[in-house]
């Protein structure tokens, strides 16, 4: 099957990643390869990146991280955003292998031709960020309700915009 997505500059953020034909909602639009490393290889490679807030890990389960640095697709250049168009789902083995689990990412309504692909990452913390974190972790996606920073944390009901956070 053609792909329905091409990589280009973003407004959000440096590359970003297009729809090139129309999808439909619930299509699966990519799945987000790499090379499969574990939690403990993905810490002592990237530990010191995590301030940057740009890796291309995704975390594929308890055991192993997908590292798209490494045999990549265009997948690892879908950005975040707050009005996400796009969803990433982990699919399980269905024999329990979970080396061969699968993260495809999937349309949450019809996509036209020119938009670009978004979904949320998710990033959770167990506690607050600090201005720092909140600075590497910053959300540039331009939308009315921008929350300013990809990262939720436990314990709020609501995530706060990067400003109120800082300012409680």
């Amino acid at each position: 099957m053609k792909s329905k997505v091409e990589s280009r500059r973003s407004a959000i953020h440096g590359n970003g990643v297009f729809a090139i034909a129309p999808i439909k909602k619930g299509e699966e639009i990519i799945e987000y390869t790499g090379k499969l490393i574990t939690h403990k290889k993905a810490d002592a490679l990237y530990s010191t990146e995590v301030e940057t807030g740009h890796t291309f890990l995704f975390i594929l389960n308890d055991k192993w991280v997908i590292d798209g640095n490494v045999d990549g697709n265009v997948g690892r250049w879908i950005n975040t955003g707050c009005v996400p168009n796009a969803e990433a789902f982990v699919h399980a083995d269905e024999n329990g292998d979970k080396r061969k689990d699968r993260v495809v990412i999937e349309a949450l309504h019809d996509i036209q031709a020119g938009e670009e692909i978004i979904y949320d990452y998710g990033i959770k913390l167990e506690t607050g960020p600090d201005s720092a974190e909140i600075e590497a972790w910053a959300c540039r996606c331009g939308a009315p309700n921008c929350k300013g920073t990809m990262l939720k944390w436990k314990g709020e009901e609501a995530v706060p915009t990067a400003e109120e956070h800082l300012a409680a």
